[in-house]
């Protein structure tokens, strides 16, 4: 018995310092990005440290000196909580519908969105789709619509909706209650874990997205903070484009980290409200019973 405790306790060690280990590797980068946004310019320009001897805060100063840091942060919240909000609505209905026992066509609904998993439709059809077609070019829907339904997560929640009994649904039919009803007092409510997983999901692809509005945004007051981003990355000298005092001496380097902490900094957020859900969201539908 003694044994075999302490073989338990050796490989929970072994364990548990991979993990530790790895961890670390995976944080190290993210310290460097932040520390060095607050990191003297005289020694930006030498190499990364992971502990500087002089701080500065010039980089964030020229950032918000300017008005497009206003401009895309406002956008990228804009459309990360009005894309969330209706993404997660119009999948959670369509999964009701396809994990409905009574509904006729739920197995032909189901391969119709699942088979776009499958087979994409092409960059060319979209681009037409989103900029001629539908004339959304240089609007926020352009950043809205392409996002606000996702096969991966509709089966995520059909899943997670197959697994309530479907005596809570005729119970309350038969206590005279209709549809919409039942899917927004009672299926929504006991739906937490998978409703704020799905939300997570949606949010992480909203804040991140750049790609659309590289294809169909080109008033830079629509740029999202993803996009200004990468366009401060990709022409490091073109300073200018975030419209602020030029006159405040900093480095194309910390201009590029101080804007990926204020990038990522308001989504690393969501996680501790959402956390308790996630684990239990991603699993719930995986085993019956």
């Amino acid at each position: 018995m003694k044994q075999r405790d302490g073989s338990q306790l050796a490989i929970s060690v072994v364990a548990y310092g991979f993990i530790g280990f790895f961890a670390l590797i995976c944080f190290i980068p993210f310290w460097l990005v932040y520390i060095g946004s607050f990191t003297a310019e005289h020694q930006i320009v030498k190499g990364f440290q992971m502990f500087p001897t002089e701080f500065s805060f010039d980089s964030y100063r020229f950032l918000f000196n300017g008005s497009q840091v206003y401009r895309s942060a406002f956008v990228s919240i804009f459309v990360t909580v009005v894309g969330t909000i209706g993404a997660v609505l119009l999948t959670s209905m369509f999964s009701y519908v396809t994990a409905h026992q009574k509904v006729k066509y739920r197995n032909a609904l189901s391969f119709y969105i699942y088979f776009t998993m499958l087979f994409a439709p092409g960059l060319v059809g979209y681009y037409l789709l989103i900029s001629n077609w539908l004339s959304l070019r240089d609007s926020l829907l352009a950043l809205i619509l392409p996002h606000m339904f996702s096969a991966f997560n509709a089966f995520l929640m059909t899943s997670y909706f197959r697994t309530l009994p479907f005596e809570l649904n005729e119970a309350a039919t038969m206590d005279g209650a209709h549809e919409l009803y039942i899917f927004y007092r009672i299926i929504w409510p006991i739906s937490m874990p998978v409703i704020a997983t799905i939300t997570l999901f949606y949010a992480l692809s909203y804040w991140n997205d750049w790609f659309n509005a590289l294809m169909f945004i080109d008033n830079p007051e629509n740029h999202p903070l993803q996009m200004m981003l990468r366009r401060i990355i990709s022409n490091s000298q073109n300073l200018d484009y975030l419209s602020a005092n030029i006159n405040i001496p900093v480095s194309a380097t910390g201009i590029q980290l101080s804007t990926v902490v204020i990038t990522i900094g308001p989504i690393i957020f969501l996680y501790p409200f959402l956390q308790r859900y996630f684990i239990k969201g991603m699993t719930i539908g995986a085993v019956k019973g």
